[in-house]
């Protein structure tokens, strides 16, 4: 296998393989189903059942999308330094499942609810500190409980294959099962809420949870178990300090000169060109570094060569992690402002239904899960017999961007057709009026948008699952929801620049300039993918396709 040290219970058993894809997916389907119930339509069961003003459900939704994820970040390093993903992401499930329940209790007892009001009146009895208590308690579990499953189960799913291009298709239907899932969640179980009942729909949200857990440890005796060895992060630091302590040692050209560990197999030789090669001097042998047996006397004074080694791939990949950034960030925005024009064009569809503007974001879902599949069923192997290789992570990524700078383009013609028509009817002073235009002209942006999505998003799991030192597995698939969430709150933080220093984001959309806004988010893509292809150019893959023609696609300006 790849270097990875695994915890396997009988040497002549057969773990792992596709297998386990039953297991995993179903607990992915599980407990998507079951955060999407109750995070979907958060804002609406703060204001009606809470008699939450709108702008605070809004900022306390705000902070659960944050968390959400944010938090797969904390589980992935728990996982990879301590107990291992399958254990994370059972123990978050049940969290998970604990804080939907609590979430359940709340819409069934009278008693940690406050008193309903009427509609439009201003003397709504506030929630008591208990019945906020409780709430805040059932928000917290449930979502500390997703953010420990959500791309915790992505490296266990991808820890149960050698193959790079087996890793790829599983990322490529899990992506699949989540966006699938939230889709469903977003639409039926949101429609029951809003039709029959809070109770039922949280206990279906509960249900699914527990489906959810029950596919995950049902698969356990399949499963590929990784062994954890204690925090990677203390020797990541440990070669920084060292590298500071050593900042006056002159380099070595010769390989004895380097610490490789006790069994001193010089694995990873340093060679006379190397980038940051400065952090060799973490590893350069000086006097009293290293005793006599060969152990290290001096833990912070001397490391690894393969310690630095995973410093240097981590510090080679924080560029193309940064344009993810800014990839997402534009989507965020793009996502906000989506709703507020919805609200302002005909949502009709037939004679007896109209769109809930809030479930318009369920198409970038459906397109991504259409375009996922394919992906993987035609384009990757149509690919594969033009060229002879599958579609490296970088070039998924760079289409992803070409679709999201395009998806901006669309929204901002969008956008200018739909103020002409406002402008054209006199509706600029009119803010609750709607503009005779149908809601389907959003469709084609945000049918862009999950295109894209279905080739940078698992384009960048890949890339860093496969390019992350083997101690951060885990921590390597958190990274892009880190990124997400990052770009939710910076997406949140512009729009508010934007009002305050423009007159392009007023109340009345029909009075404003919003397709100066996406115009300004096509200049900040075509930039970012200027950057992402510098990045990209520049950088050589360390593991992806090892063996294959697929490594020798970037070229080898990395020297």
């Amino acid at each position: 296998m790849d270097g990875r040290e695994v915890n396997m219970p009988n040497a002549g058993s057969k773990r792992g393989g596709w297998i386990t894809f039953t297991f995993i997916t179903g607990a992915v389907a599980g407990l998507t189903l079951a955060t999407g119930g109750w995070l979907s339509n958060l804002i609406v069961y703060l204001i009606q059942e809470f008699n939450v003003k709108s702008i605070n459900a809004a900022q306390i939704s705000n902070i659960m999308n944050g968390c959400i994820n944010l938090f797969p970040v904390i589980g992935a390093i728990v996982a990879d330094s301590f107990i291992g993903s399958f254990f994370v992401a059972s123990i978050s499930a049940c969290i998970s499942l604990m804080g939907i329940v609590l979430l359940e209790l709340t819409a069934t007892l009278d008693s940690l609810r406050p008193q309903s009001c009427d509609d439009g009146s201003s003397l709504c009895t506030p929630p008591s500190k208990v019945q906020y208590a409780i709430l805040y308690t059932a928000l917290a579990l449930a979502c500390i409980g997703c953010g420990g499953t959500r791309f915790t189960l992505a490296t266990m799913g991808a820890n149960q294959f050698d193959k790079p291009n087996d890793q790829g298709r599983f990322f490529n239907w899990y992506f699949f099962t989540l966006y699938t899932s939230s889709a469903v969640s977003s639409t039926a179980i949101v429609y029951i809420e809003d039709n029959l009942s809070w109770r039922l729909g949280f206990g279906l949200s509960a249900i699914a949870n527990f489906i959810g857990l029950a596919f995950l440890l049902l698969g356990n005796r399949f499963y590929l178990h990784v062994k954890p060895h204690g925090s990677p992060f203390t020797g990541l630091v440990r070669v920084i300090v060292a590298t500071i302590r050593k900042r006056k040692v002159q380099l070595s050209s010769k390989t004895e000169d380097y610490y490789y560990g006790q069994d001193g197999i010089a694995e990873i030789p340093p060679p006379s060109k190397k980038r940051f090669r400065f952090l060799d001097r973490a590893a350069l042998k000086t006097e009293g570094d290293v005793q006599s047996d060969g152990s290290v006397a001096k833990p912070w004074r001397i490391c690894t060569m393969k310690q630095v080694e995973d410093l240097r791939n981590l510090m080679r990949i924080l560029p193309l992690w940064s344009t993810g950034v800014f990839l997402s960030t534009p989507i965020g925005i793009l996502s906000s402002l989506t709703i507020l024009q919805a609200l302002t064009m005909d949502r009709s569809f037939g004679p007896n239904f109209k769109i809930p503007s809030g479930s318009i974001m369920v198409l970038v879902l459906i397109w991504t899960s259409i375009s996922l599949t394919i992906i993987d069923r035609f384009l990757c192997p149509m690919w594969q017999k033009l060229t002879g290789s599958s579609p490296t992570p970088l070039q998924r990524i760079g289409v992803g961007h070409v679709l999201n700078t395009l998806s901006m383009l669309t929204s901002a013609l969008v956008e200018s057709k739909r103020l002409k028509i406002a402008h054209a009817h006199h509706l600029r002073e009119q803010p609750s009026s709607v503009v005779p235009m149908s809601v389907l002209w959003l469709v084609p942006q945000l049918a862009l948008v999950g295109i894209g999505e279905a080739f940078h998003l698992p384009g960048q799991v890949e890339l860093y699952y496969q390019e992350f030192p083997t101690s951060l597995k885990t921590t390597s698939t958190a990274m892009i929801s880190m990124i997400i969430g990052i770009a939710y709150y910076l997406s949140t933080a512009l729009i508010d620049l934007v009002r305050r220093v423009t007159g392009w984001l007023p109340d009345n959309l029909n009075d404003g300039r919003v397709d100066n806004v996406y115009w300004a988010l096509v200049v900040v893509g075509v930039l970012n993918f200027g950057y992402y292809l510098m990045c990209a150019c520049s950088y050589r893959y360390q593991n992806v396709g090892k063996g294959s023609e697929d490594a020798a696609l970037i070229n080898d300006a990395d020297g």
